[in-house]
């Protein structure tokens, strides 16, 4: 039998351990970065090592996640390029967590992105050349060879963040063995960052890669057909294995990270967005049964907001029309995609594609409940960083 004395410190430790303070974490939120209005358009890459270091400085900042676009529809999808913002990002001394956005794969066979055209009177597609008569983009910018692209240079050590180390769950190791296909989406990670779960997921902006037909062809290829499908069942069953991690896990709260804005027309008809309704059903279904704040970050539209799409009629904040201030939404997001009513989610669109580069610095403090606001909801509170 042990002594009294024994039993009573195990149990005092125990009651500690139980009733301590969780820290707050605080990570820094960025995308549609760096951005260049055309393809010799540097100025955004040249002011990223400064935009980087600073991101370094701030002391508060325990980990990065950048949710897509590392270049804008208007640049082209080069291994040179890609390389370049690897590069730039070594110098992260956080861990770095990215997901990609649709400028660096699914839009990458649009001519303006250095892709072709399709030519009706020779059925063929024009690309664009170089003066020596070389595609411009990598695989003629096909989307999925891009897409394979991006994860040979940015994912090559799968469970692994960039910059400074930090060991992720990635689909590549941690799929549904019932679908060994799953293991090719490498990018998408789950993780543990103080008591909250932060998951992110390839969902590219433009239609989930399900409308807009490549190099403007009159059918959709067989590859793009099977795409779309594939990414979407392999993320819709990524959301469900990162919720259940985060009930096992105790986890307080979840974040989810991804490029589309699922929600935004983009001066297109609402069919533009049905394929992206899978993944937000699996996200409103998940997010009910957790019964805990849940807050996703995306990019994609560029301008800030803040609202809860998941909710008719919620309050909804963007940026106005002065720098630094906002305004109401003028539209409600919900009827994108309506018939959802869960009030423990919330949205954040970060702001991207202009200069001065900026950061949202997120603080998560789980003993802290606050009301939804443009810069709070539940566990959460964020500022704009222009460094």
């Amino acid at each position: 039998m042990r002594p009294i004395s024994t039993i009573l410190a195990a149990t005092i430790a125990a009651l500690a351990a139980g009733c301590a303070v969780a820290k707050p974490v605080t990570l820094a939120v960025y995308g549609d970065a760096p951005y260049g209005t055309s393809p010799s358009d540097t100025a955004q890459v040249l002011a990223t090592p400064a935009f980087v270091q600073a991101v370094n400085a701030d002391a508060a900042v325990s980990l990065v996640v950048h949710v897509g676009d590392i270049h804008s529809g208007k640049s082209y999808c080069t291994t040179s390029y890609d390389t370049t913002v690897y590069n730039l990002w070594t110098a992260y001394t956080k861990p770095l967590v990215y997901t990609p956005g649709d400028n660096e794969w699914a839009d990458c066979h649009k001519k303006k992105e250095g892709g072709g055209t399709y030519n009706a009177v020779t059925s063929q597609i024009d690309y664009v050349l170089d003066a020596l008569n070389n595609p411009v983009d990598y695989a003629y910018g096909n989307p999925v060879a891009n897409l394979d692209l991006v994860r040979s240079i940015f994912f090559s050590n799968p469970g692994h963040t960039l910059g400074a180390d930090k060991k992720v769950v990635s689909q590549r190791l941690a799929h549904d063995r019932s679908h060994p296909e799953d293991a090719a989406f490498v990018e998408n990670v789950y993780f543990m960052q103080g008591d909250v779960l932060v998951v992110t997921l390839n969902v590219p902006g433009g239609s989930n890669n399900d409308q807009d037909v490549w190099y403007g062809a009159p059918v959709m290829s067989a590859e793009q057909s099977a795409e779309a499908p594939a990414r979407t069942a392999a993320t819709v069953r990524w959301l469900d294995r990162a919720f259940k991690a985060a009930k096992s896990e105790g986890a307080k709260a979840v974040v989810i990270a991804a490029q589309a804005d699922m929600w935004d027309l983009d001066g297109n008809t609402a069919a533009h967005l049905t394929g992206y309704e899978p993944i937000i059903a699996a996200i409103a279904s998940n997010t009910t049964a957790f019964n805990k704040p849940v807050l996703m970050f995306n990019g994609d539209s560029h301008v800030y907001r803040s609202d809860n799409p998941l909710v008719a009629g919620a309050a909804c904040v963007t940026e106005g029309a002065t720098a630094g201030t906002t305004a109401a939404c003028a539209s409600d997001d919900w009827a994108n995609h309506p018939s959802y009513n869960v009030p423990n989610f919330h949205r954040v669109v970060v702001h991207g594609s202009t200069t001065p580069l900026e950061y949202l610095r997120l603080t998560i403090n789980t003993e802290k409940k606050v009301a939804a606001s443009d810069t709070s909801f539940g566990p959460f509170s964020w500022t704009r960083v222009n460094p």
